[in-house]
């Protein structure tokens, strides 16, 4: 996708196939609108209220207007003035990409950014502008027998108009959007490909492969008997259930880092890569089973977050670590009331086998503490608790770093991929005792997504840590089943403030 920016007033003048203008619920006309509206003598005033209501993400598709030289002036509803935010910008944004997707254009330009927005500069519009066009492009046919290249969209060139003396930060903004926007999309096609296809082995080799498209980032891929070596026992109680090798990916990106960033550590992110999970011996039941293949992506949202970031040529440290398997019922399963050691050296008593994507996790946070990290963020499709607590909408955020938690929601908040931070208190710890054992791996039926938390916090204690569950948040069912590419914005974002502030103390 190419993304450009284009600064004029002319705006009845520009070339395209598709022109997106702005039109408010009580008829108001964006700047643009009114302009093209008095080139075409009246036409868009003549189809608002009638044909077009100007609700938020209407479209309705005006072509060949008089005194217009763009093939198609597209009306897109803003809703009410009063309530105009980022996210009402960003849904018309993506109500006209995906027009333009459905029409099979080539090329589009949109003069939406030029409505003022509430708390919103030039870049952030371009970025969410950029992201929601490349979401609106992306489209899965890896395991179709026969794709059909005519379904695939072909939206390739993108402009967006903005005033002149922002035309910098607007192409800065449409690069991370657009990089952004990438990232998701490989989160969602990793996450959307079977189990049978995308393995640990996969995951190993996809890992390899971006190392070889970015220099900036060198991967090492930890096969069985190196994974032993480490005493990573936990991780490996959870593979041994499965004839699927495990492996422990590292991907270490190093961009032109300021001596000060260098001193302070890599940001580490640790993403949950259970490529299949049956639950173990604790089955799951049989009744949307299949979506099990998308317990890996919280390891997608690490992949996506990598690439974008190496694209942007970020300019710190960052490292992803992922532990990869599957979670299977076999002789050689675990089973509930085994005591396992973690590379930590504490013992976890497994009362279900079906909170495994913990025992993975915990071993990849002590691994991280090598680092010495300035921060490390976990990224797991833990719990079915935190999608009773806050559904599909929020991200489950822990952590006892309130300076860390606070970076974190804002940058949810700025990129639309919001998080609601949950607590990690140590009164909750009580629930994981056990009489075998250091812990247990569940904490009963009360205060799940807590409880989950509080035992990757017990692996946490030698840097700032916090937990992102995504259970509720990193995939659709029903008819629009699949991947959603979250939290891939939210990681990006965060990662992107940390270069433009300083460090807390």
């Amino acid at each position: 996708m190419e993304f450009s920016t284009q600064s004029t007033s002319a705006y009845h003048q520009i070339r395209t196939a598709a022109l997106a203008v702005g039109v408010f619920a009580d008829g108001e006309l964006s700047a643009p609108a009114d302009v093209i509206n008095r080139a075409s003598e009246g036409a868009l005033k003549a189809v608002i209220g009638k044909d077009f209501d100007a609700s938020l993400g209407e479209v309705l598709v005006l072509r060949a207007l008089k005194g217009v030289r763009a093939e198609r002036v597209m009306l897109v509803g803003l809703g009410k003035q009063a309530s105009y935010s980022a996210k009402a910008f960003a849904r018309a944004q993506s109500a006209f990409a995906k027009q333009c997707v459905s029409l099979k254009l080539s090329q589009a330009a949109s003069s939406l950014a030029l409505v003022a927005c509430p708390e919103s500069d030039a870049q952030q519009l371009a970025r969410l502008s950029a992201q929601t066009v490349v979401n609106a492009t992306y489209h899965y046919d890896q395991t179709l027998g026969k794709p059909d290249p005519k379904l695939r969209p072909k939206l390739k060139a993108y402009t967006l108009l903005c005033e002149r003396g922002v035309a910098k930060q607007t192409q800065a903004g449409l690069d991370e959007g657009g990089a952004i926007g990438q990232g998701m999309a490989l989160t969602r096609t990793l996450g959307n490909l079977p189990a049978n296809i995308c393995t640990p082995t996969y995951l190993g080799n996809q890992a390899r492969a971006l190392g070889r498209q970015f220099k900036s980032i060198k991967v090492s891929v930890l096969e069985k008997k190196q994974i032993e070596a480490l005493g990573m026992g936990s991780f490996l109680s959870v593979a041994k259930g499965s004839s699927e090798a495990p492996r422990f990916i590292v991907m270490h990106y190093k961009g032109k880092a300021s001596a000060k960033a260098k001193s302070e550590g890599p940001i580490v992110l640790v993403g949950k890569g259970i490529t299949f999970d049956t639950g173990g011996i604790s089955i799951k039941p049989a009744a949307a089973m299949d979506e099990m293949k998308f317990d890996m992506c919280g390891a997608a949202s690490v992949f996506g977050t990598m690439l974008a970031i190496a694209q942007l040529q970020w300019p710190g440290e960052l490292v992803g670590l992922i532990p990869a398997c599957e979670n299977m019922p076999s002789s050689n399963a675990n089973k509930p009331g085994d005591v396992v050691k973690s590379m930590s050296g504490q013992t976890i008593e497994i009362l279900n086998t079906d909170a495994e994507g913990r025992l993975i996790l915990c071993d990849a946070l002590t691994y991280a503490e090598r680092y010495k990290p300035a921060a490390v963020i976990d990224i797991a499709t833990l719990t079915g608790a935190c999608v009773v607590a806050l559904g599909s909408v929020n991200t489950g955020l822990f952590s006892p770093d309130d300076a860390l938690a606070e970076s974190l929601l804002m940058a949810g908040k700025k990129a639309l991929d919001p998080a609601w931070r949950l607590p990690v208190e140590d009164d909750y710890q009580e629930q994981l005792k056990s009489n075998f054992a250091d812990m247990a791996n569940i904490g009963g039926p009360k205060a799940g997504a807590v409880t989950g938390a509080c035992f990757l916090a017990r692996f946490a204690k030698a840097y700032r840590w916090a937990h992102l569950d995504i259970a509720g948040t990193s995939w659709l069912s029903g008819a629009q089943k699949g991947a959603s590419g979250r939290p891939v914005p939210l990681l990006v974002q965060y990662l992107l403030q940390q270069s433009q502030a300083p460090a807390p103390r």
